[in-house]
Formats: C-alpha cells, sequence, structure tokens
C-alpha cells in the first residue's frame, strides 16, 4: 500500500491519536512530513511522548502557510483539529493546494464557511472527510443495520435524549467551546455528532427545525441565583474554595503537557470557571426537526447531567428499535474533594445497588412479537469503541460493510445544518427550513440526496 505524506494543523486533544496512529499501527502507510500549532509548546510535548520516535522531526509551519506547505512538501492529506471556526480557513487552503482533508467534526461553524468548504471540494474536485468516529461504534453500526434491513419497517420517527455529566459536559464551559463564536455552541460542536447519526441511521436529509434552549445551570447569573461562590480565579490553583466543578490540569499528565506548562507561550487557559459571566453558549437543549422523507425527531441535550450517555428510540411502521447507552454512571466527590469518574469500579462505601450500572443494551420488537434484545459486539476505546476503526478507514480506506460508515463533506453539511438552523431559531423563535440557510452548492447538494448516498 501506498505511504501517503500527511500534514497536521492544530496539536490539541483530539490530534493526539492521529499522532498516535502515524507513528504505531499506521506507520507503514502513513507519514506526518509537516505539523503546525500556533502553540509551539504544544508541538514540543506532542512530539516528546512515549511511542512517538517514529514520527521523526516533521516540518514545523505556520498554519497560515499551509497551502505553501502543502506544494512545496508534496502533502497528500491535511488532517485538521483545530477550533471549529477554524476548520473552513484549513479545509479551503488544503483543497486548493491540491491535497485531501481530513477534519473533525463539526465541519464548520456558520454558513460562510459551509460555501466556502463546498465550493473548494467542487472546484478542485478533492475529498473531504469527516471523522464522525461515532458511527464507527459497534453499537451505532448495529442500530443502523436494524433500519436499514428493514426489520421496523418504515422509519416515523426518532426519539433522541443525550446528558453529558458534571465532569463531561463541564469541560465544554471551561474552554474555547464556551464562547459560541468559536464553537457554534453545543447545537454545532457536540450535537453535530448527535445529528449526523440519524441522518445516517434513517438515511434521510433534514428539512426543518425548531430550537428551544439556553443557559440555565452554568455562568455567572445562574451561580448568583443558587447561591454558589465565591469562585476561585482558577481550578488548578490551590484553594479553599476549590470544588466539584474545578479542574486541576496538573493532575493529568496529558493536560498539564498540552495545556498547562504551554501557557507561557499563549495564555490560553483551559480550565476556566464553568460559572464565570461572558458565557455564550446554552447548557439546555430542545429540538423538533422533520426529515424529507416524512419523519420526524425530538432530541434533547443537557451538559449537567449527573450520569453520562444517550437513548435513542426509533418507530416504524412495523415495529421499534430502543438503544439505551450509559457511558460514566456517576461522577462521584470524595471526602478529600477529589472527583471520580470511573465507568467500572464502585467507589469505596458506594453500594452496588446504588450504582447505575455501565453499558448498552439494544432492543427490537415487532409489532405483536415479543422484545428481542441485539447483541452487540464488544469493543474497546474511545467514543464506543469507534476510534480505532475509524482510524484504520482513515489511513487504509474503507472496509466494505455496506453501511456507508466513511462520511463526506455533504454529510458534514446535513449534521451541521440542524445546529445551524437550530441557532437561528433560538434567536428568532421560529421553525426554520433547512433551505432558507444560505448554504450556496452545499444546500443544493443536502436537498438531492439522503445521507450516505454519494
Amino acid at each position: 500500500m501506498t505511504r501517503r505524506r500527511y500534514a497536521l494543523v492544530g496539536t490539541g486533544s483530539r490530534s493526539q491519536m492521529y499522532l498516535d496512529a502515524i507513528a504505531g499501527p499506521h506507520a507503514d502507510v502513513a507519514e506526518l512530513v509537516a505539523w503546525a500549532d500556533r502553540n509551539p509548546g504544544r508541538l514540543d510535548y506532542s512530539l516528546s511522548r512515549p511511542g512517538r520516535e517514529a514520527l521523526g522531526d516533521p516540518a514545523r509551519f505556520d498554519p497560515a502557510d499551509l497551502g505553501a506547505v502543502v506544494r512545496e512538501h508534496r502533502i497528500d492529506r491535511v488532517i485538521v483539529t483545530t477550533p471549529d471556526h477554524t476548520h473552513a480557513d484549513y479545509v479551503v487552503a488544503a483543497l486548493d493546494a491540491g491535497a485531501d482533508a481530513i477534519v473533525e467534526k463539526p465541519l464548520t461553524t456558520t454558513e460562510e464557511g459551509v460555501r466556502r468548504i463546498a465550493d473548494a471540494a467542487e472546484r478542485t474536485g478533492r475529498e473531504v472527510t469527516i471523522t464522525f468516529n461515532y458511527r464507527y461504534a459497534p453499537r451505532n453500526t448495529a442500530l443502523r443495520r436494524v433500519v436499514a434491513d428493514g426489520r421496523i419497517g418504515e422509519v416515523t420517527s426518532v426519539h433522541f435524549e443525550w446528558v453529558l455529566d458534571t465532569a463531561h459536559g463541564a469541560d465544554y464551559f471551561r474552554r474555547w467551546h464556551r464562547d459560541k463564536r468559536n464553537s457554534g455552541g453545543l447545537l454545532i460542536h457536540k450535537a453535530s455528532h448527535h445529528f449526523d447519526l440519524v441522518n445516517w441511521w434513517i438515511a434521510d436529509s433534514p428539512s426543518r427545525v425548531f430550537a428551544s434552549g439556553g443557559l440555565r445551570f452554568y455562568g455567572a447569573e445562574n451561580a448568583r441565583r443558587r447561591g454558589v461562590g465565591p469562585r476561585p480565579e482558577r481550578g488548578s490553583v490551590d484553594s479553599p474554595l476549590r470544588d466539584a466543578f474545578s479542574l486541576d490540569l496538573r493532575a493529568d499528565p496529558e493536560l498539564r503537557g498540552l495545556y498547562y506548562e504551554q501557557e507561557r507561550y499563549d495564555g490560553y487557559l483551559r480550565d476556566r470557571d464553568v460559572f464565570d459571566p461572558g458565557i455564550t453558549i446554552e447548557d439546555n437543549l430542545s429540538l423538533v426537526v422533520d426529515y424529507r422523507g416524512g419523519p420526524s425527531m425530538a432530541y434533547s441535550l443537557n451538559a449537567h447531567s449527573p450520569w453520562e450517555g444517550y437513548t435513542v428510540a426509533v418507530n416504524g411502521t412495523e415495529g421499534r428499535a430502543e438503544l439505551a447507552v450509559v457511558e460514566r454512571g456517576a461522577v462521584l466527590v470524595g471526602a478529600d474533594g477529589r472527583v471520580t469518574v470511573d465507568p467500572s469500579a464502585h467507589p469505596e462505601g458506594v453500594r452496588a445497588e446504588r450504582t447505575r450500572p455501565v453499558g448498552e443494551r439494544l432492543v427490537v420488537q415487532r409489532h405483536f412479537e415479543p422484545a428481542e434484545e441485539v447483541p452487540i459486539p464488544a469493543a474497546e476505546g474511545g467514543h464506543g469503541g469507534g476510534d480505532e476503526i475509524l482510524l484504520r478507514d482513515v489511513f487504509r480506506g474503507p472496509a466494505d460493510d455496506g453501511l456507508g460508515r466513511v462520511a463526506s463533506w455533504r454529510d458534514g453539511v446535513r449534521a451541521v445544518a440542524v445546529g445551524l438552523a437550530g441557532n437561528r431559531s433560538l434567536e428568532t423563535g421560529q421553525a426554520v427550513r433547512i433551505g432558507e440557510l444560505d448554504l450556496g452548492a452545499a444546500g443544493r447538494a443536502l436537498l438531492e440526496g439522503a445521507s450516505g448516498s454519494e
């Protein structure tokens, strides 16, 4: 197999799995030729981690020079793992310079970004792969197969609830994501995962969105209303005011190396207080989404749940499929104030009957028949076991699974369009048709076919 030449832009947490893949199991088919990050300390740390010797010494460049670097170093593919609002700039630069692009979700955060990426993809004929790793989790693949095989008939509606716990959910309110200009809010940054899953599960495209929600738990106003405070200036600083929402970057080797020790270069604080003023994203969201083929979806997202996971039900003309997933059963605080997030062990002093068991269960019940549990293959690794399978497809080419798990830029548009329409609906209080968004050529592609049909 040909060894492709890669460039990578952005070396934060999400990039690390790609670097491990290139340095390890996929080193025979991938070579990291050049990489960039606006923080040079993050490049140093990423190169120094155990197992990275195979990376050698990739050329460093200013992210603004990506196009020139692609041409000079004959780059085949560019991996983009930068903050969401920068995705369009780097994807377009890569395509125009002659490389394919691999980009983390979301595709972009604005209608303008969608237009630019779509125009560049059509103009150059280059590929844009969106790494929707949740498609690869065996439990989600199993649900896709149930629907595709017609076991519940024609889909009529979907109910989808996702809850983020007070460890993971809170984290979006510490980082750059807390500013909607950077992330598009959780409707785009986080929920594009979920909207893509539904588009893919039911092989349909969204047509209209109505959204309701707000910032109801995090932020200064909510803290004051509940009598929370005073707060420490930073979660990572020793303080008697620390609590379960404080984050000590020094306690985690990766967070310390990627962020805490690199603050001197760019001043970026990874551990801001979740009850700060000025947070502009929502923490509670509810949507009704209509689809071109006729189904509708009721969706909700909560970012301050005591446990983490999701439930989805797909109703059809011949029955119903239900998937229930508990990724973490509890976030606990010990007597010493330490926060424990453990998906498998019962912390001392907590009786087993008081825990929510981590696990997953897919049940199909056809009309006039008993319920049947569908086996889900065991998997390990991030995102329900999806990351490793995704990386194999990214670096070695997709397996012929018949389920269309590889996501194109059009799939990225279909997912982000729900968030874009949802954000507009939050602003106006009105339902928003996808066709009302100014998506240019991407909008036309969105309306031409169902997800996964390319």
